[in-house]
């Protein structure tokens, strides 16, 4: 009998939970789900070097040569697991429990045998659905190297194992702790419906909006709870969905509802906190009251909604959700409809936001978030549509200084000033603003958004990963902070996993130009040129009936990634003199067009030209790959010192 070949291998188990009972309920679903599953997974093995040994059934077995690359694959299945199912309704989800073992294996025939082979698959049995968990001897391997954690299981018995077996779990980043009786769901974690308007003018609608939108900021500010970003919650306006749908999609255990009628100087809300494990009323209140009074009302249903959920409100809490940012009606109406409009981000709308905003504070001088709502504005102006960016960014300057003087501890005006200083290149005092802003209010997922900017600037890739993934939970639903976290791995240079994400990100907005850019950005950094070219056109598609110079930038990229010399130096002087016009290249990316032409002494110039206009993408550089070329050269790393980043 012919003796197998022994050696050392690392073994992960995968498991899709409750397919045996799918598979009784609805066959043909079960194997579409596994059939989806097996496409999503084979791609990333294949990617950490994981070698398919078979599947069985809905299982995989696989091995790795070492543990590390086994881990991180594990981890990768889960988050590309998780991201699928954000989208999915709830009986189409899928739940995987991985285990991993480091041991002796002996392959006969293309299979593998052995105890390491028995217990990865007792393991996976262990781990919870989504979760992964790892023996004793993959975690000695892997400790302090991977940028999550473990908690230790203690030593378990394993069924046909002579020696009980000492069981970690890996802590993901999404994880929350949960409360008896509510499964996966956590009842602290909140998710703030659209309220109903039901004035008689269905121009009113923009104070729903508001309301909800304040209510949201207010419970944000509590830190034992967890509450939904608005851009997440809006996409539910008007939905007929119920309450255990809604929960699921986000991950909520609680929904706070309501509606808001609006007659004269007048206010009705009704509201009302539903626990979605079994879709009853926790609490349910009706205020008649002043317009001018209704700052009351969303710091009563603040403190009831913790009350009702046993979060204890910190005094200094207490305090900033019982202060009122005007006493104004009509300033608070202004305001209210300069954050309707700033929330639809298109450029005639942040113009009227401005205007609205300026009118507010003309209401009312002493109106914080008034002048946060100014430099929203004109930070947007800046960034987003390159309108006046100097003169705008000192104004967003100007107007912060103006709101924290008002209110030293308004967590929007810090986070938004940290992005102001993010821009000057003040790295130090960004983090200290972004810090503050996320003590005053842990669930405002902009703070952790720009956080993480500043910390993948600086190569701190562990702070970064926490940062983005608490954006994430805060805010599932926007796309932008999708695409950042997509942009984590185009920086890690991981582009499987970022085109992953990308292509979750177009499904919750097709149309996004930004998001078809970046996505053909990574096809062409995997050299898959046919598929840059066709997302480019897409991209094109959407943005050249108002800006036609769009062809010509993106034929400049198209030649930049297929390295085509020539055709970059046709176009490289009618981009030179246009650039940092809309849609036109910024300085730095001229730098990259000309060391792409070997003229690096030129490139050097158009950097040190980026450098002295604050350009706020050239923050970014360090991690591009179109800089290789120059990454050693002395002056390339005097720019990063004096950039504050190291490389």
């Amino acid at each position: 009998m012919l003796q197998g070949t022994r050696r050392l291998a690392a073994i992960m188990f995968t498991d899709m939970v409750g397919y045996t009972a799918l598979g009784q309920r609805d066959e043909a679903l079960s194997l579409a789900l596994v059939d989806e599953q097996r496409k999503l997974q084979r791609p990333i093995f294949t990617r950490h070097g994981g070698k398919e040994v078979k599947t069985m059934g809905d299982a995989f077995l696989v091995e790795f040569a070492n543990a590390m690359d086994a881990v991180r694959c594990a981890y990768d299945v889960q988050r590309a697991s998780r991201e699928f199912n954000i989208s999915r309704p709830a009986d189409q989800r899928t739940r995987l429990r991985i285990g991993l073992h480091l041991g002796d294996v002996i392959e006969s025939q293309g299979d593998i045998s052995g105890d390491a082979v028995n217990i990865a698959s007792r393991i996976q049995s262990l781990a919870e659905e989504g979760g992964v968990c790892i023996t004793r001897q993959v975690y000695d391997q892997v400790r302090n190297k991977f940028e999550l954690s473990f908690s230790s299981l203690g030593t378990k018995p394993l069924k046909n194992v002579s020696a009980p077996t000492e069981v970690y779990k890996m802590l993901m980043p999404w994880e929350k702790e949960t409360q008896a009786g509510l499964g996966e769901l956590d009842v602290r974690r909140v998710a703030v419906l659209p309220f109903a308007n039901m004035s008689p003018d269905p121009n009113d609608s923009y104070f729903a909006d508001g309301i909800t939108e304040e209510i949201i900021s207010t419970l944000s500010g509590v830190s034992g709870l967890s509450v939904i970003s608005r851009t997440s919650v809006m996409g539910y306006k008007g939905s007929s969905k119920k309450v255990r749908e809604i929960g699921n999609e986000l991950e909520v255990g609680s929904i706070l509802e309501g509606s808001f009628r609006k007659a004269g100087n007048r206010v009705r809300v009704t509201t009302q906190l539903i626990a979605v494990s079994n879709d009853r009323h926790v609490w349910a209140q009706s205020y008649d009251r002043n317009l001018d009074d209704v700052f009351a009302v969303q710091s009563d249903i603040a403190k009831h909604v913790s009350d009702a959920l046993k979060v204890k409100i910190l005094e200094p809490e207490s305090d900033r959700i019982d202060k009122k940012p005007t006493g104004n009606a009509k300033a608070y109406s202004l305001y209210l409809r300069g954050r309707y409009h700033w929330n639809q981000r298109g450029l005639d709308d942040i113009k009227k936001a401005r205007d609205y905003f300026q009118q507010a504070v003309n209401e009312d001088p002493g109106f914080a978030l008034g002048y946060v709502g100014l430099a929203d504005s004109d930070e947007l102006l800046a960034d987003n549509w390159n309108f006046e960016p100097k003169a705008r960014h000192e104004a967003a300057k100007a107007m912060l200084s103006k709101a924290l003087d008002i209110d030293l501890n308004l967590a929007e005006a810090h986070a938004t000033l940290g992005l102001a200083l993010l821009h000057d290149y003040d790295l130090k005092g960004a983090e200290e603003e972004f810090k503050r802003a996320i003590e005053l209010k842990p669930s405002y997922a902009t703070a952790h958004q720009w956080y993480f900017h500043l910390l993948s600037t600086e190569s701190r890739w562990e702070e970064a990963f926490k940062q983005i993934e608490t954006a994430l939970e805060l805010d599932p639903l926007s796309q932008v902070i999708n695409m950042n976290h997509a942009e984590y791995y185009i920086a890690r240079r991981d582009y499987e996993t970022a085109l992953e994400i990308i292509k979750k990100a177009l499904e919750l907005n097709p149309r996004s130009e930004y998001a078809r850019f970046v996505l053909a950005a990574v096809y062409g950094f995997m050299g898959r040129l046919k598929e840059m070219r066709r997302e480019i056109d897409l991209g094109v598609g959407l943005v050249q009936p108002s800006y036609p110079q769009v062809a010509k930038t993106s034929k400049a990229m198209i030649a930049l990634m297929a390295h085509d010399k020539e055709t970059l130096r046709k176009l490289l002087p009618e981009l030179k003199s246009h650039v940092g016009e809309q849609w036109y290249p910024d300085a730095h990316e001229i730098a990259a067009y000309l060391f792409e032409l070997g003229d690096l002494d030129g490139g050097f110039e158009w950097l040190e030209r980026s450098y002295a206009q604050c350009d706020f993408s050239l923050l970014f550089v360090l991690h591009h790959r179109t800089f290789d070329v120059v990454r050693d050269d002395p002056r390339f790393q005097n720019l990063l010192k004096r950039l504050g980043i190291s490389s």
